[in-house]
């Protein structure tokens, strides 16, 4: 079991382990598949990850109603995802949700659902019984591909109550920087050669709002391209009028910002692309980088839905609209292993888009606990674990040989909020979600420094710098945690 220096206090587990037969297919990246990866061919085009083999990625009946009667993840009362065979007809539908009782409440089909080929969404299901019996009835209709529950998600950090130069941002310094911390992620290193990002790489931010007026983050906060504000009307196609900074999933509005409970959304943006060299506040790992807001965690958490709705908005700026989006940003967990969700990381994935992902907050051991979205075994996946300002794992870090790939700093990282009244404020936070952002802020430097690069060699290019760390050896894929001091 790991330990670490640091209290946890009252985190918010991200989810709780299952009684129930695991997901077992791994990640398909390792250190040996990425070391092959030629950085020679930096303006070559992007080849599209590899889906998992749907044999091996599909729960079965069993499964799915063994999760949901497992008890301590949540979801929706009431409520499934179903995805129906492409073939099958409004009649056959109709019957097969009529085996459980079941009424549409809506159907989901994204602009990236149809760009891949598709021509049947999920569906969003009400159902008046009990749950798992509706998924296994459902799971064995011959026109269902799968059913499953509309998990809830939710964050995980801890205030514990000013930054560069007091020695607070230790998450940002290095082994031959003033202030120094030989385990924060160098990142201090890499501005001092001038390497301070791009502001034609973006990263979309897939949590609670961020406040993109913040002081620190208003140079950095990214426009869709494809919309003109305040005309009231859906310019770029894409389904949502005046998405000019991204989209609230939860609100089902254009407002990314809806005060001071977006902090932790806020707190994330400031680790990533906090402007740096401007004399206030914090920096980010990127000075200079573009920021979208896809909105989904609300006051009662997010979604499967809508996960699936924010991943695919991402995903469609980028193979429509040409966003140079090298990851999304993710720190978030809870539920059970969505056949949905991973579908749309698979969709971003074939976009060239990371899924940059916290471990998870409740001390697990990710192989033999499912730790959600953060053990999906796609290529594009980045799962983070959390250490300590003295190199150790977080106390609260979710961990994992195969599963999780990077430590980061998690433990006690300043960055951006919101403060009363909406002025720009600081505030130290914990947790896997702190460390995540430092990966992401990672991803858009080094994109910035090789353009050309494709996602499955920006992910090699963080991985195989990681500096062995003891406290992580064998607990992670790389068995160390983040250094860009090279990038």
């Amino acid at each position: 079991m790991p330990t670490g220096d640091d209290t946890p206090g009252t985190y918010r587990p991200f989810l709780e382990p299952f009684v129930t037969p695991r997901f077992t297919a791994r990640r398909f990246s390792n250190l040996a598949a990425l070391g092959a990866v030629s950085f020679a061919a930096a303006c070559a085009t992007e080849a599209p990850f590899t889906a998992p083999d749907e044999s091996s990625a599909l729960m079965s009946a069993a499964d799915a109603v063994a999760s949901v009667q497992a008890g301590p993840p949540e979801f929706v009362p009431g409520e499934l995802l179903v995805q129906f065979k492409e073939g099958a007809t409004a009649t056959e539908r109709t019957r097969a949700l009529g085996r459980v009782g079941g009424a549409v409440a809506e159907d989901i089909l994204t602009a990236a659902m149809r760009a891949a080929g598709r021509r049947v969404g999920v569906t969003r299901v009400r159902v008046g019984g009990d749950v798992q019996r509706a998924i296994a009835a459902l799971r064995a209709d011959p026109d269902v591909v799968y059913a499953e529950p509309n998990w809830i998600y939710r964050h995980a950090a801890t205030s514990n109550d000013t930054y560069y130069t007091n020695n607070s941002l230790w998450g940002m310094y290095g082994s031959t920087t003033s202030p120094v911390n030989q385990f924060g992620s160098g990142a201090a290193t890499a501005w001092a050669a001038g390497k301070t990002g791009s502001s034609t790489v973006y990263v979309g931010i897939i949590d609670e709002g961020y406040m993109f007026n913040h002081e620190d983050l208003a140079a950095n906060a990214g426009v869709n391209p494809g919309e003109v504000a305040g005309n009231g009307r859906d310019d770029d196609g894409n389904g949502y009028i005046d998405d000019v900074r991204g989209w609230d999933f939860d609100g089902n509005n254009n407002s990314v910002f809806d005060g001071t409970q977006d902090d932790h959304g806020t707190h994330v943006a400031g680790t990533i692309g906090a402007v740096g060299g401007n004399g206030r506040g914090v920096a980010g790992v990127v000075w200079n980088v573009k920021m979208l807001g896809g909105k989904f965690l609300g006051r009662n958490g997010g979604t499967t839905a809508n996960a699936i709705r924010a991943v695919d908005y991402f995903t469609d700026l980028k193979t429509r609209h040409g966003l140079d989006i090298v990851a999304t940003s993710n720190s978030w967990g809870g539920g059970g292993f969505s056949q949905g969700l991973q579908d749309a990381i698979t969709r971003a994935g074939n976009a060239g888009i990371l899924f940059i992902a916290a471990a998870g907050n409740s001390t697990l051991n990710c192989e033999t606990s499912n730790c959600f979205p953060a053990e999906y075994p796609n290529a594009n996946v980045i799962a983070v674990a959390s250490i300590t300002s003295t190199g150790a794992i977080s106390s609260f870090s979710n961990y994992g040989r195969t599963t999780i790939d990077i430590g980061a700093p998690g433990t006690g990282i300043w960055s951006t909020v919101p403060g009363r009244n909406n002025t720009s404020s600081y505030a130290a936070y914990s947790g896997t979600s702190m460390a995540t952002p430092h990966v992401s802020g990672a991803a858009a430097l080094f994109k910035s420094l090789n353009p050309g690069a494709s996602a499955a060699q920006v992910k090699a290019g963080i991985l195989n710098a990681a500096t062995p760390t003891a406290s992580l050896n064998g607990l992670v894929v790389s068995n160390g945690r983040l250094n860009v001091s090279g990038f």
